[in-house]
């Protein structure tokens, strides 16, 4: 991104973001999921949905590791032991069968797509190539949406707004999150209203993760 690329951020109420979530279930719909995976299968999984056609979303960091004198960069992913796949939940048995896979993110015996406003905002980011790393879940705060830039579209939580604007990506039904830091010469914000206490009923513990059939 340029750096003399204006990012202007919009603010929005509650309602808004929980209207983006995809609930009901849309059958003969590709729709995103999340899918527990065993430990260290993560890039394999993502790598064989991918050979059977599927979108899937890995994203993944660098840590920084020092031994000694010696130091190297290992890259993680930000949501271990979760890939995120985009699929037609009526025909998910070549998920289900795929090594490592566990079982459909879900409430109940009924898989839970996630939003979409959340998987578009962190694929953006990783597109435009912003270093993001994990970060307490946060679901509460005020809300803004940038508008214009590389980071067009991306919606998320302002933690700070000092020289650097910190921004929250959640994805709500994993119950994680990253963060974002922005310049703030690149970023406008617009006060945002009273939230209300709405749209959490994902975040609020309701959803029980599962097993799709």
């Amino acid at each position: 991104m340029c750096e003399d690329e204006k990012l202007d951020v919009i603010s929005y109420p509650v309602e808004s973001a929980a209207g983006h979530a995809n609930w009901p279930l849309k059958g003969g719909y590709p729709q995103w999921f999340a899918l527990a995976v065993k430990p260290r299968f993560d890039k394999s999984v993502a790598q064989a949905l991918e050979m059977k056609g599927y979108e899937t979303l890995l994203p993944l960091y660098q840590k920084h590791h020092k031994y000694g004198a010696r130091s190297k960069f290992s890259e993680l992913p930000l949501f271990p032991g979760y890939v995120c796949c985009r699929f037609d939940v009526q025909s998910r048995l070549p998920i289900l069968t795929t090594p490592g896979v566990i079982h459909v993110l879900g409430a109940g015996d009924m898989p839970v797509p996630l939003a979409d406003v959340e998987v578009s905002s962190l694929k953006t980011a990783l597109k435009a190539r912003h270093p993001v790393v994990p970060y307490p879940f946060v679901d509460t705060g005020q809300r803004v949406r940038i508008n214009s830039g590389a980071l067009a579209g991306v919606e998320g939580i302002v933690i700070s707004f000092t020289q650097r604007v910190r921004l929250v990506l959640s994805i709500t039904l994993l119950k994680r999150s990253v963060l974002l830091e922005i310049n703030r010469d690149l970023v406008s914000v617009e006060e945002a209203p009273d939230w209300a206490e709405l749209g959490r009923s994902m975040a609020s513990g309701s959803l029980d993760l599962a097993e799709g059939d």
